[in-house]
């Protein structure tokens, strides 16, 4: 018999038959341990009408299953049977799809920088930014002072050149009759070719400034022309401007028949995108198109600030309907795999582990910590942890979560 103990109130709480279980008598104790002095004080903690309802919740909770080691057995008078639903593990072909924000960029093989191949003044510009331009169409007029000096290097140079063979072919001459030293005729020879090769060198530095080293310009400017087809994507200077680097790009031409369309994929989601990969492509300018394509490379670089990496389609684009900078969306859509899927309701997380309660025997249950892929709905894709045919609690496992 159970007694309030309190001055205040005389009142006798009737007494109240409990049948103990043995699986249960442990909990009990501890529950007894818990309020610091063991079973014995219970009868001191029932000695409010609240706290006793608490206490006696408590223990009928605890009275509904039996804990035997690592496995939870609920008898077969709990009431818990009827609040627990027990289901197979079913496996269904899951094909994840992962959307993510992309732009539009220009294939840096199809992208060239128009660089003066020396210093001096715009004379004329002849294009407009965003102007499309053929192979070797005129960009601009460029006059340099440098232009006149690369000429005079080419004429000094064949000059020379000629004085060297007339020198070298009248020692052949002379060492024949012994009239000159061998080693003279070594020396001339020597000097013509030295003088060949400066030739040469003069020569190449005219057909790369753009000019034809047989017909001096005679008004000291070079044209600088288209290198490929394109569209003039970058301008940087006006007519009348002066360029003292010839390291810097006057204009950027861009072949755009062939586009990239390049997303940032976050470190967790690289192993869903591959090379090769489908791909469907969405863009805000044409809302009700999709664009097919696949993944051309995944970069092999991870950003170490956004713990992220470049994936790219690219795209064959030869009315360029697709501009540069325009933004998409870009869904990959992973391989199919054939994955066991449960109810997200089966899922008890204990110590920041997901966990589920796996049918052993009848009635008879083991918790097992499993590795969730992604959930979809109110369903969880299991990754690891459990296959086809397993029993598990899909509802009411908390219950067993003590």
């Amino acid at each position: 018999m159970l007694q309030k103990a309190g001055p205040a109130d005389k009142t006798e709480v009737q007494p109240r038959r409990i049948s103990v279980h043995p699986g249960v008598l442990p909990t009990l104790v501890l529950f007894g341990l818990g309020l610091g002095v063991g079973l014995s004080p219970l009868g001191s903690y029932f000695r409010a009408g609240r706290d006793r309802a608490v206490a006696i919740e408590a223990y009928e909770r605890a009275s509904h299953f039996v804990r035997e080691g690592e496995r939870v057995r609920v008898p077969s008078n709990s009431p818990l049977r009827g609040k627990l639903s027990i289901k197979a593990v079913a496996e269904r072909e899951i094909q994840r799809t992962l959307v993510l924000p992309a732009v539009v960029e220009a294939d840096p093989a199809h992208l060239i920088k128009v660089v003066p191949p020396l210093t001096g003044q715009v004379r004329k510009l002849m294009v407009q930014l965003g102007e499309r331009v053929e192979l070797g169409q005129p960009l601009l007029i460029f006059d340099s002072p440098d232009l006149g000096t690369a000429y005079a290097d080419y004429d000094r140079a064949k000059a020379n050149l000629a004085l060297a063979v007339k020198s070298r072919d009248r020692l052949r001459e002379l060492v024949q009759t012994s009239a000159a030293a061998i080693k003279d005729l070594q020396q001339a020879e020597t000097d013509s070719v030295t003088a060949e090769v400066e030739k040469q060198r003069a020569q190449l530095r005219l057909r790369q400034i753009g000019v034809d080293h047989e017909k001096p310009s005679q008004s000291g400017t070079v044209t600088i022309s288209a290198p490929i087809s394109g569209s003039v994507i970058d301008l940087a200077i006006a007519p009348g401007a002066y360029w003292n680097d010839p390291t810097a790009a006057l204009m950027t031409v861009a072949d755009l028949s062939t586009i990239w369309v390049t997303a940032n994929v976050p470190e967790k989601d690289i192993s869903l995108v591959a090379k090769g990969h489908a791909v469907d492509v969405s863009f805000a300018a044409y809302p009700s198109e999709i664009f097919k394509g696949q993944v051309l490379f995944v970069s092999d670089v991870l950003d170490g600030d956004t713990r992220r990496t470049k994936v790219r389609i690219a795209f064959h684009n030869p009315d360029t309907r697709l501009k540069l900078n325009m933004f998409a969306n870009v869904s990959f859509l992973a391989p199919k795999q054939v994955m066991p899927v449960i109810p997200t309701a089966a899922l008890v997380l204990k110590n920041e582990t997901d966990e589920v309660f796996i049918e052993t025997e009848p009635w008879t249950f083991e918790e097992r910590a499993v590795e969730i892929a992604f959930e979809e709905g109110d369903q969880a894709v299991v990754k690891s942890g459990l296959k086809a045919g397993d029993r598990v609690v899909t509802q009411g496992g908390v219950l067993l979560n003590d």
